[in-house]
């Protein structure tokens, strides 16, 4: 027998009258996932000036959010997803995880009072396939009731060991899949390893230069998230949906959280949560994509209209390969461009 739905089955939906399941995802730009704690009225009042500055506004109902303010996160976040018109920015919410006493509360309430604006639910420390199949079906079952007229996408955070592990499965489990995201700070205390960070590197962390005689020896800091990163990236994309890396941290040193945050873009990441507004523009800078790359790309396009053959530029050889690389530096300009009217003029686009 097949490990999961038959390819007949896999797009069909789950429950009578739920609405089809997605065989692409929608094309959105998703620099950054911004957080917001709904259970606090003066930042709810932030969001209608919010919308246009962030390309996706997420309602947190788990971490950081007190256990007696549960319940009025959860009704703020249905005040905030009914007071407001999103348009083109991405409406989201991260519920409480499968085993906590109120996230049948979150999907059933939220679901039904505000589920046709409701573009992705973002699920915690997921494990396995299993998981995804929970919500999975509780959703359909919930949209036929309902009648909303479009699956609502599913996110799921890597945050423990058992979750790494089966990225792959998580990642073909349901075609509501629409991307993970990074949970450094509960993945490494799932490990086991020895830092209070969220995200980041460790000043510990490193390699050291060959000695040289008596010489002080230079150390190099490394990246903890490296391999982690790299296996949800190749996971994704191996399934169609998309990386995120997820928090950082530490709000006083928007150095290092740039860096982090375009690592992860290097590596392959579409975006990364932003937790303080500071980091809007750190996560706008980095995953838009450089002009200079944005222009040189055009020229490789321009070269090579239909994406086959060889041509020199500025003495380096391009070919199909680097085209495919071109490209995907130009389709995310012009997603970029098309949101954002100060990149539009820088990018010529």
């Amino acid at each position: 027998m097949p490990a999961g739905r038959t390819p007949r089955q896999f797009f069909r939906p789950l429950a009578i009258g739920a609405p089809a399941p997605l065989r692409e995802q929608p094309v959105r730009l998703e620099r950054m996932i911004h957080f917001v704690p709904p259970h606090i009225e003066k930042m709810r009042a932030k969001i209608p000036a919010m919308i246009n500055q962030v390309d996706v506004i997420l309602g947190n109902l788990e971490d950081a959010i007190p256990a007696d303010q549960k319940d009025a996160a959860r009704q703020g976040f249905i005040e905030m997803a009914r007071d407001n018109d999103f348009g083109a920015t991405g409406l989201w919410t991260r519920i409480n995880c499968l085993n906590s006493p109120w996230v049948l509360d979150d999907i059933i309430e939220v679901v039904s009072a505000v589920g046709e604006k409701l573009d992705v639910i973002m699920l915690p420390k997921v494990d396995g396939a299993w998981d995804i199949h929970y919500l999975d079906q509780l959703l359909a079952q919930l949209e036929a009731r309902h009648g909303i007229s479009k699956p609502i996408g599913i996110h799921a955070i890597l945050e423990t060991a058992e979750g790494v592990m089966n990225v792959e499965d998580i990642a073909a489990a349901s075609p509501r899949m629409h991307g993970m995201s990074l949970g450094p700070a509960d993945l490494a205390a799932f490990r086991g390893m020895k830092t209070t960070r969220v995200g980041g590197g460790h000043p510990d962390y490193q390699v050291l230069a060959d000695a040289d005689g008596d010489k002080p020896r230079v150390g190099f800091q490394q990246d903890l998230w490296h391999y982690t990163v790299a296996k949800m990236v190749d996971a994704c994309a191996s399934y169609g949906i998309k990386a995120f890396y997820g928090p950082f941290g530490d709000f006083s040193d928007p150095a290092a959280c740039e860096a982090q945050f375009r690592n992860a873009f290097l590596q392959g990441c579409h975006g990364a949560w932003s937790l303080h507004p500071s980091q809007i523009d750190i996560a706008k800078k980095v995953y838009s994509p450089d002009p200079g790359e944005v222009a040189f790309a055009k020229r490789i396009l321009d070269a090579m209209p239909d994406g086959t053959g060889a041509v020199m530029i500025d003495g380096k050889m391009q070919d199909d390969a680097t085209w495919k690389q071109a490209k995907v530096i130009y389709d995310l300009a012009e997603l970029v461009a098309a949101k954002d009217p100060e990149y539009a003029e820088i990018y010529g686009i």
